[in-house]
């Protein structure tokens, strides 16, 4: 299981410099929980660190100059916190497994003498195979799109043996477009087409009832999509192909929202998936044009966690939006379940305004964010508050906290 134990802003929207776990050059701090979530008031900056992840994975597929337009970013000057002139910068720091080596990678985006964003830095570390001190070797190390990249054979990353310190010179073409994306695809470089497929299988929702209630054409699909329109496609594939798994779902389902007897798919005369819901008392089914918004998000997500061959990182914003909140501490036994492995093994990013979802938490996966009187946001994790724990072992609920604010109080 891939995972994510530190995530390091700087110069994005408001956040000015925020980290989340631990990073390369702070490696005693606590590394990210499986299921991370952050609380704060509107305005502090949770859809701003909830779409710096969207960026990153938009800069590997489309190029840095489209991801910034993309998601109705507004380019380069509206990204980068106002006032400041240096690059937007991010780290991440991250395990392949809990038996590999950490490995860290670094980028810079900064602006050219056209105001056009480029990549001022891009780099990749990791302590060689047999390596036990010092800094990490640079298995990647651009600047403009110029630089090193570790030319020794592949096959000694399993072999056990010291890896050398073999470099080759590279010269991207287009100083817009990141290293890995170019150089993960060729099989020289082993590190950088697993960092590349790590992000490349980042999975952001950006679920809407409405789009869930389109009619796509017939076609089993293996994942959701961002927005949800292809829920139905992703019915059939689990109905044909994984069977047991759906019908767990649909035991959950109905579980959760009394009445739901089954779900199915049925295609239209025109080549359209409808989605079906049978309902106790009713001998005709639903379809999803009829169906409530939270039982149609409820189910996404449950489809989600069970998708057979998961993504590394799911980030879901304000999840409660809809649900009626009983379900909220099922939902977070879901999250939970799915990130301890029990499921698959995922690693989960959620942003809430929801105390309800919040009591079911620990102060580790609590993260809060808060907007400082510059104007830009200041990030702590629950946990490292020493009156929140004091507080929570005497018997109350993070939730509660937030609530009462003892938790993000206003100044």
């Amino acid at each position: 299981m891939a995972l994510i134990e530190g995530f390091r802003i700087k110069n994005y929207r408001a956040l000015k410099d925020v980290s989340l776990g631990r990073t390369i050059s702070e490696r005693n701090k606590a590394p990210l929980e499986p299921l991370t979530v952050v609380i704060g008031r509107n305005g502090t900056g949770k859809s701003s660190l909830f779409d710096a992840f969207g960026f990153l994975a938009d800069c590997l597929t489309f190029g840095v100059e489209d991801a910034c337009y993309r998601q109705d970013r507004g380019g380069f000057a509206k990204l980068r916190s106002l006032g400041k002139r240096g690059a937007i910068e991010f780290e991440i720091y991250y395990r392949e497994s809990l038996n590999e080596r950490p490995m860290s990678y670094n980028l810079e985006i900064g602006a050219d003498k056209y105001a056009r964003p480029v990549i001022l830095l891009e780099r990749l570390r990791q302590r060689r195979q047999g390596q036990r001190k010092g800094k990490p070797y640079s298995f990647l190390d651009l600047k403009k799109g110029k630089g090193s990249v570790w030319a020794g054979n592949a096959l000694e990353i399993d072999s056990g043996d010291q890896e050398d310190n073999a470099k080759e010179w590279v010269e991207l073409d287009d100083p817009r477009q990141l290293g890995i994306a170019t150089l993960g695809n060729l099989k020289e470089h082993p590190r950088i087409a697993k960092f590349r497929r790590f992000i490349e299988g980042w999975y952001l929702s950006y679920f809407t009832p409405d789009a869930a209630r389109d009619l796509p054409r017939v076609g089993p699909q293996k994942h959701l999509n961002r927005d949800g329109s292809n829920l139905g496609n992703v019915v059939q594939f689990m109905e044909q192909e994984h069977p047991k798994r759906f019908a767990r779902v649909l035991e959950e389902i109905a579980d959760k929202i009394p009445g739901v007897q089954a779900i199915n798919t049925e295609s239209s005369s025109d080549g359209r998936l409808l989605l079906q819901f049978h309902a106790e008392g009713f001998k005709k089914p639903f379809y999803a044009q009829h169906v409530s918004d939270g039982t149609l998000k409820l189910f996404a997500y449950l489809l989600l966690l069970e998708d057979p061959s998961p993504a590394p990182l799911i980030c879901i914003e304000e999840p409660e939006n809809g649900l009626y909140h009983k379900l909220l501490d099922t939902l977070v036994h879901e999250f939970r379940a799915s990130a301890t492995g029990k499921k698959g093994g995922v690693q989960l990013f959620v942003t809430t305004h929801q105390p309800y979802l919040v009591d079911e938490l620990n102060p580790e996966e609590v993260w809060v964010l808060e907007k400082q009187a510059d104007g830009f946001s200041k990030l702590t994790r629950a946990a490292d508050i020493p009156a929140i724990i004091e507080m929570v072992e005497s018997g109350l609920s993070l939730g509660n906290l937030w609530y009462s604010e003892h938790i993000d109080a206003e100044h």
